[in-house]
């Protein structure tokens, strides 16, 4: 009995030594990331054990924050993330709920069209999707990137809360229909209120696969009053190749919203995947 208790109490030590490693491993850039951020270039060039000498300063963030066009560009990541977010979320959600609640021609085509789209590598519709932005005046403008970035995420959304609306009771839905709901006030009073788990995980991809999205920014954006900061980044760095406390320190900014929504969003993000996890 005392040996089993040992073999247990080593293999849990065992357990928590890996996943500590791991999470070293993981966060060991973010805060080498920060603190060269923090200094002079002089202390940067010197070696990692440097970081810590010398006084830490903010300049950097006040330099690129100036000269960099980040603020621009910060502002506009910020547009069309945020916009991108709730339009992919009203559309896949309506889309989601359409297809696990009601039975019409052609529901099991569009399903079908989700998951070929899912299989398509993004980079192959690149040229489709520019002629499309050309023909339809979209270059050089925050509207190109939203509608785009909302018909990228959208089949990825919609399939993501698919799963989550067919779980909820139908008998939630019976009980208003003998009331008189409708279809839209069920969808409203009932499905986007017990589905808050899995819009705050589709809120997170959302917002990430605009926020974080470089090559199509890039490909249509050549104004810099419309440029968004991966862009300003990615140039910020062929401008200053050996000044990597800048370009840190733009990547320490850009990293900022992504923490404030995965802590605004944590706890439901949480009981999403737990929930996900119970139903599969």
């Amino acid at each position: 009995m005392i040996e089993t208790r040992s073999r247990g109490r080593a293999v849990l030590v065992a357990r928590y030594l890996a996943l500590t490693i791991a999470s070293l491993a993981s966060i060991g850039p973010l805060v080498y990331m920060v603190l060269v951020s923090l200094k002079r270039n002089a202390f940067v060039l010197r070696g990692p054990a440097d970081l810590f000498e010398g006084e830490f300063t903010l300049d950097n963030y006040a330099q690129v924050w100036q000269e960099g066009d980040i603020a621009v560009g910060f502002a506009n990541s910020v547009v069309v993330a945020v916009v991108t977010t709730f339009l992919t979320l009203l559309l896949a959600s309506m889309m989601a709920y359409a297809l696990a609640r009601f039975e019409f021609p052609g529901r099991r085509i569009v399903l079908g069209l989700i998951l070929v789209e899912l299989m398509v590598p993004a980079i192959m519709l690149l040229i489709p999707q520019f002629l499309l932005a050309r023909d339809l005046h979209l270059l050089d403008s925050r509207l190109g990137l939203v509608l785009f970035y909302v018909g990228g995420n959208l089949a990825f959304i919609t399939f993501l809360l698919l799963g989550f609306f067919r779980g909820i009771p139908a008998e939630l839905e019976d009980a208003m229909r003998v009331d008189g709901a409708g279809a839209w006030r069920r969808y409203v009073s009932l499905i986007l209120p017990v589905s808050r788990p899995a819009l705050a995980t589709a809120a997170i991809f959302a917002f990430l696969g605009s926020w974080d999205e470089y090559v199509w920014a890039l490909t249509i954006i050549n104004d810099p009053a419309q440029r968004t900061l991966p862009v300003g980044i990615a140039l910020l760095s062929g401008t200053h190749m050996t000044d990597w406390g800048l370009t840190f320190a733009a990547s320490v900014i850009a990293l900022v919203p992504v923490l404030i929504v995965f802590l605004v969003f944590q706890r439901q993000f949480v009981n999403g995947i737990i929930s996900g996890a119970l139903k599969s």
